[in-house]
């Protein structure tokens, strides 16, 4: 797991404590997004969130309007713009 991986999981953990105060549920490869019970808003704040954790924001970054479906390709995504140092 890569430690770019490592940080999204910790925020989305930070905001899903924040926003639904259960258990954080599994994020696996295949998990859709959409079904985790993160709702819009909650989205709005992680995504957020990550931008100021991580320093950038793709969805700013890509010429295309995209929104990945599972985690494995929101992970991908920001791997894909991720700033090169």
């Amino acid at each position: 797991m890569s430690q770019l991986e490592n940080d999204i999981r910790k925020v989305f953990a930070e905001v899903w404590a924040l926003e639904v105060g259960t258990d954080v549920p599994a994020l696996l490869p295949d998990t859709i997004l959409l079904e985790t019970g993160l709702d819009s808003l909650g989205f709005a704040i992680f995504v957020s969130s990550l931008d100021e954790a991580l320093g950038f924001d793709p969805f700013t970054l890509a010429e295309d309007a995209y929104y990945p479906q599972t985690f494995d390709e929101f992970v991908a995504f920001y791997k894909r713009y991720q700033p090169k140092t």
